[in-house]
């Protein structure tokens, strides 16, 4: 039987603990499934889908509960406890998945969530890890202009946001396409930029631009209200600046006020935007 996967067991015998499970004509390999999990009326000879993991005295254990993923496969967890040895994720089992220090890419603490790939250590012991580049696929079904949604799982203010697209595809924001304060383990939805000659997908957290301007240019416009109908933003504020004050880049920011201009809204003062009229 394997360690970190689901699969159809044989009954070999029941006992008091519970009923002893094999798989692939093995019966000496025969495996616990405690009595809490045997279904009643189950017999010796019957199949059963158990998955197999080890138990805190480090024994191989099968269970009739479905985890949260299993080898091989990525999912987005709860932290339950942070210790000096690593960090304990839910995951559905009695005994709470291990997450070692080593491979945590940031600092954790209880009731975060986190995208975790489960893979088996050295010592045959399952464990999750975040870095999960290289459990994440690149055959998605998805096309350029698609919506999709997934899971930050790294951020890089150089680079832009790695997302697990549907939790198992390879997705990027780039940073001229990430205007948002969001953390990694937050869903996002996106929309497909294009998908590169390897199948991985580069992303844009905004709409299409003729969809968009006119939704930024209402972000300018709340931003304006917010603050009494004058802001002291101008084409030649720091980008960083604008960011911080409506979530947009300098170029969306110009652009929205174009539009408000265009509409008669509004008023450039050379220091400031004043509003005219409101929408």
């Amino acid at each position: 039987m394997e360690i970190g996967r689901k699969q159809i067991g044989k009954i070999l015998r029941i006992g008091d603990h519970g009923a002893y499970v094999y798989a692939g004509g093995h019966p000496e390999e025969a495996v616990l499934l405690p009595a809490k999990y045997v279904p009643e009326g189950t017999k010796v000879g019957d199949e059963i889908e158990v998955f197999l993991y080890r138990d805190s005295l480090d024994r191989p254990v099968a269970t009739t509960k479905a985890p949260a993923l299993t080898l091989g496969e990525i999912g987005c967890l709860k932290v339950r406890d942070v210790t000096k040895i690593g960090a304990f994720l839910d995951w559905g089992l009695e005994k709470d998945l291990f997450l070692p220090f080593k491979e945590q890419t940031g600092k954790l603490k209880s009731g975060d969530k986190v995208v975790v790939a489960l893979y088996l250590d050295k010592s045959g012991r399952l464990c999750g890890t975040m870095r999960i580049t290289p459990y994440l696929k690149s055959d998605s079904p998805y096309q350029k202009d698609d919506k999709v949604e997934g899971v930050i799982y790294e951020l890089h203010p150089s680079i832009g946001a790695f997302v697990a697209v549907d939790c198992k595809y390879f997705g990027l924001i780039p940073k001229q396409e990430w205007f948002s304060d969001g953390q990694v383990g937050d869903t996002v939805n996106a929309r497909v930029l294009r998908v590169r000659p390897d199948g991985k997908l580069d992303l844009s957290g905004r709409g299409k631009a003729y969809k968009q301007l006119a939704t930024d240019a209402e972000v300018v416009w709340d931003a304006l209200m917010k603050r009494g109908g004058e802001m002291y933003l101008h084409d030649k504020s720091d980008p960083a600046e604008i960011q911080k004050v409506t979530g947009l880049s300098k170029n969306a920011f110009k652009r929205a006020v174009g539009h408000l201009l265009k509409e008669r809204k509004i008023e450039l003062t050379g220091e400031s935007i004043k509003a005219i009229r409101q929408i």
